[in-house]
């Protein structure tokens, strides 16, 4: 085992590259998703009472609430394709991170190194790290965020199914608390050394 700074990495004998799957992401917008998806914000702006419907004599009070409402419909879209684009992000890495592991068990100088009974051995969550240590272009967005957005939903759920405040406020902190929550389910966990791993990325 080797040990660099607070990290434990595990020592994979002799000094051959190994080669795993590629990783595939999502990059393509979804623009049906688009239209649907504004629409149900002003639903949910209008139900949530965001901006409390009243009644305004003034043309040019009522014009300046529209746009208000108009604007904050716009918010809540951009947050919820940002959550959308996560989650098919985090459905990725998952599904990366399954062929990864059956890449392990078909090679022998690689399986003991996903045995939990085995010290030191690698998790689920080192291949996350992984990505982090070959700086895969992630288009801007925090793989362990994505994993936990795919943790928390097995499916992405439409617009109307989140109050504005998870989508303003708290979706980040639930996709991080349920990553941080699946990593250590497996400690203490070594990490893969970055220099004996490669495999190719691809935008679909």
């Amino acid at each position: 085992m080797e040990i660099v700074g607070n990290r434990q990495f595990v020592e994979i004998p002799g000094d051959r590259m190994h080669e795993l799957p590629p990783l595939f992401i999502s990059t393509s917008p979804e623009t049906d998703r688009l239209a649907r998806a504004m629409e149900m914000a002003n639903k949910v702006a209008a139900d949530e009472e965001m901006i409390p419907a009243m009644p305004v004599a003034d043309a040019n009070v009522e014009l300046l609430l529209e746009r208000r409402r108009a604007g904050l419909a716009i918010q809540i879209v951009e947050q919820y394709l940002g959550l959308i684009e996560h989650w098919r992000l985090g459905e990725s890495i998952l599904d990366w991170i399954r062929q990864c592991e059956t890449t392990f068990e078909m090679k022998p100088a690689l399986r003991p190194f996903l045995r939990p009974d085995v010290w030191p051995h690698a998790a689920r969550a080192s291949f996350v790290t992984l990505l982090r240590d070959k700086s895969v272009n992630t288009h801007g967005m925090e793989p362990e965020r994505a994993v936990g957005m795919r943790l928390s939903f097995r499916q992405p759920p439409p617009l109307d199914c989140f109050s504005h405040q998870f989508l303003l406020l708290l979706k980040t902190a639930v996709a991080s608390s349920a990553y941080d929550r699946w990593a250590s389910l497996n400690t203490p966990a070594s990490s893969l050394p970055p220099e004996r791993f490669s495999f190719e990325v691809h935008d679909v």
